[in-house]
C-alpha cells in the first residue's frame, strides 16, 4: 500500500538521531518562574493573584480574559515576587507573573474526576477549559475553542499530528514511545464529543515503533485507526495531514472545521487527557533541546515558566558557543537573542547550532530553475511571490495567491540561488493580512 502524503515538500536531514533515544528527563527549576500571561492565540489571561501572595503548585494564577483565551497555572509553589513586563521567547515584552520558588512542590488537591463515559460533552469541554489546554504545537490556539464548532455533528475526523516533521525535535517521539497510552486516552475523550467521528493517528514511516504501540493500543477501537505517513517535510503541518489522510483540502480562508476536521498535537492530546481524567491544569510539557553546540542533547519534561538557560545546563551546558540559537524546528523556528526567557506551552523545542550557515549564504539572482515550485506544498509560485513581496506590490502578490503560502519554508531550503525567499513573502504575507482586516 502506498504511503499516505501530499505533492511537494522536501526531506532535509532530520538531526534526529542527537536525541531520538534519550528518554525524557524531568527538570526542576533552579531559580524564579516567569509565567506570560499570554501563552495562547486570543485575549491574555488576568492575574489573580497579588504580590506577596503564597501559591501552591497547580493553582490558578491567571484566569482566561476572553472565550478565546485560557487561564494560567502555576507550577511550583511560592510566593509571587512580582507582577511585570518580561520578555517572552519570541522577543515581545508581555505582563508575567513572577513566582519565587519555594522549593518544596506543595500542591494543591485535585479534584477527583468521574469517569469519562459519566460525563457530559460541556463537562468534558468545561474541564479542557478550565486546565488551560491550548495547541501546544506552536500555534497556541485555545483548545476547547477549537472543539467547540458550530455544527459538531459534521466533525467527521479527529486527527492526532503524530508526525513531527520538523528536523531535530523528537519530544513527541519520546511521548508516544513513554507514554502512548495518554495519548490514546486523550483521543477517546475528544471523540466523546463528536458522535460521528473517527479517529485517526498520523505518524511517519520513520517511526515503525512509535506505529506499532498505537496500534496495540487502539486494536479494539473501531473508532479509531492509524495511518503511516510518508517521511516528508511539512508532513505535520495541518493542511498537508489533513490532505494526507482524509483526501479532503482546505486553503486559507477555511479552518479544518469546515473539512469536518479537527487537528491536535500529541503534547495536547496528552495534556487533553490529563485534564479530564486526572483534573490536572496544564503546567508542563516535553521539550527537545539539542544541535551540535549542546554536550548532551536530549528531552526534558519541565515545568512552564522555568528559565530557558536551566534547560541547556541540563543538557550538559554548550560544548561550544552556538551562532545560533532557534526556539522551535530550524524550518518555521525562530532565533532567538536570548536564553534569558521562560518555557511556555508552546515551546517544542531549543535548537543551538555551532554554525550559522544561513547567515553566510550570498543570495543571487533567481535562474527560473522551477524547484521552489515543485517544493511548495500550497502548490504556488515562491520566486514569483518573492518578487512582488521585493517590489511592495501587495495587488499582485495577492491576486497570485500569496495568502495561500504556509510559511514552511521548503522554497528557501531548495532554491540553489539562496533567495531568502520564504522570509520576503512571510513579510508581504503579514502586511497584506493586516491591510485586509482593516477593510
Amino acid at each position: 500500500m502506498a504511503l499516505l502524503t501530499f505533492k511537494g515538500g522536501v526531506h532535509p536531514d532530520d538531526g534526529k538521531s542527537l536525541a531520538k533515544d534519550k528518554a525524557i528527563v524531568e527538570v526542576n527549576p533552579k531559580g524564579d518562574l516567569v509565567y506570560p500571561v499570554s501563552q495562547h492565540i486570543g485575549a491574555p489571561a488576568s492575574p489573580i493573584v497579588e504580590v506577596g501572595e503564597r501559591v501552591l503548585k497547580g493553582q490558578k494564577i491567571a484566569e482566561a480574559g476572553g472565550f478565546v483565551s485560557a487561564p494560567v497555572y502555576s507550577s511550583v509553589s511560592g510566593t509571587v515576587k512580582a507582577i511585570e513586563p518580561h520578555l517572552n521567547p519570541t522577543g515581545a515584552t508581555v505582563n508575567c507573573i513572577v513566582v519565587e520558588n519555594d522549593g518544596e512542590y506543595e500542591e494543591v488537591e485535585y479534584k477527583p474526576a468521574k469517569p469519562l463515559e459519566e460525563m457530559a460533552k460541556e463537562d468534558i469541554l468545561n474541564a479542557i477549559g478550565e486546565a488551560g489546554v491550548v495547541g501546544m504545537g506552536g500555534a497556541g490556539f485555545p483548545t476547547r475553542v477549537k472543539l467547540s464548532p458550530k455544527e459538531p455533528d459534521k466533525i467527521d475526523y479527529i486527527i492526532a499530528n503524530c508526525a513531527e516533521c520538523e528536523p531535530y525535535i523528537t519530544a513527541d517521539y519520546r511521548r508516544m514511545i513513554e507514554t502512548p497510552e495518554k495519548i490514546v486516552g486523550g483521543m477517546k475523550t475528544v471523540l466523546k464529543l463528536f458522535d460521528n467521528a473517527k479517529g485517526i493517528f498520523g505518524v511517519e514511516d520513520n517511526k515503525p515503533d512509535c506505529i506499532e504501540k498505537l496500534r496495540e493500543l487502539t486494536k479494539d477501537e473501531p473508532r479509531m485507526e492509524v495511518m503511516a505517513l510518508k517521511t516528508k517535510y511539512p508532513q505535520g503541518g495541518e493542511r498537508q495531514l489533513i490532505y494526507a489522510t482524509t483526501g479532503r483540502a482546505i486553503n486559507s480562508a477555511m479552518l479544518p472545521a469546515d473539512a469536518g476536521c479537527v487537528v491536535d498535537n500529541v503534547e495536547t492530546m496528552i495534556n487533553i487527557y490529563q485534564a479530564v481524567a486526572e483534573g490536572r491544569p496544564s503546567i508542563d510539557r516535553v521539550v527537545t533541546v539539542s544541535g551540535d553546540a549542546v554536550n548532551e542533547p536530549g528531552n526534558f519534561k519541565v515545568l512552564f515558566g522555568t528559565n530557558q538557560a536551566e534547560l541547556i545546563e541540563a543538557a550538559g551546558g554548550f560544548k561550544e558557543e552556538p551562532e545560533k540559537v532557534i526556539s522551535g524546528g530550524p524550518m518555521m523556528g525562530f532565533s532567538m537573542f536570548t536564553l534569558d526567557v521562560p518555557v511556555t506551552k508552546t515551546n517544542s523545542s531549543i535548537l543551538c547550532l555551532t554554525k550559522d550557515e544561513v547567515a553566510k549564504y550570498e543570495p543571487t539572482a533567481c535562474i527560473n530553475c522551477g524547484r521552489c515550485v515543485d517544493a511548495c506544498p500550497s502548490r504556488l509560485i515562491p520566486s514569483r511571490l518573492a518578487d512582488y513581496a521585493e517590489h511592495h506590490d501587495e495587488e499582485a502578490f495577492a491576486k497570485q495567491d500569496g495568502l495561500e503560502c504556509m510559511e514552511c519554508g521548503s522554497c528557501s531550503y531548495v532554491c540553489p540561488a539562496k533567495r531568502p525567499l520564504k522570509q520576503s513573502i512571510g513579510s508581504m504575507r503579514k502586511i497584506a493580512m493586516a491591510n485586509r482586516k482593516k477593510k
